[in-house]
């Protein structure tokens, strides 16, 4: 889903939307798993949870690197390296396959991240990790959940930020954070979805 992203409402943001008004919404930071209970209210019970199912963790084939500049400000990249191969600093990451309904996502995680529970947003009244979408509001998370600004940080996404569903990757640059672009990843231009 495209949005105005709530706390400067000029930056466009892509996650997904899995929580709608009235869904509660539970994150397990240790296990990474996401439990969606639709159609609760303030004060409801909510028995019915959506079937989240996860696959197996394994190795990806991403890494993310950590280096210091020479002012030493801390920097870090996403680079794709095949299994068999390392990167200097850095960490190889982990990913399992999220399915909801008919629709798969890879799920990429960093092995040894200490979960940010401390940054999360806590919706007045709920306990830290849980939420119940308002009326008019959204709950978005990121595929990249140990490194991701969504809704667990930031709170609901207003109906009136919404822009629409993203449907074509339209340019898809390989570079690092502070970096110009090294290259066009040209397997991912064009993908409908």
């Amino acid at each position: 889903m495209v949005f105005k992203y709530p706390e400067d409402p000029k930056l466009d943001y892509i996650k997904r939307a899995v929580g709608l008004p009235g869904d509660k919404i539970t994150y397990d930071p240790v296990a990474k798993e996401v439990t969606i209970q639709p159609g609760c209210s303030s004060g409801q019970a909510c028995e019915n949870a959506l079937p989240v199912t996860y696959s197996n963790v394994e190795p990806s084939d991403f890494v993310q690197t950590f280096a210091r500049r020479n002012g030493g400000e801390a920097t870090s990249g996403f680079f794709e390296v095949p299994l068999n191969e390392t990167k200097e600093n850095g960490i190889r990451l982990t990913e399992r396959k999220e399915t909801l309904g008919d629709v798969t996502h890879r799920i990429l995680m960093v092995p040894i991240a200490q979960d940010q529970l401390g940054m999360y947003y806590q919706q007045p009244g709920q306990p830290l990790a849980t939420w119940v979408v308002p009326p008019g509001q959204y709950f978005m998370m990121g595929d990249n959940r140990d490194n991701s600004a969504d809704s667990r940080y930031w709170g609901f996404v207003p109906e009136a930020n919404l822009v629409g569903k993203a449907v074509a990757i339209w340019m898809s640059f390989d570079k690092q954070e502070g970096e110009w672009p090294t290259g066009v990843r040209l397997s991912r231009i064009g993908g409908i979805h």
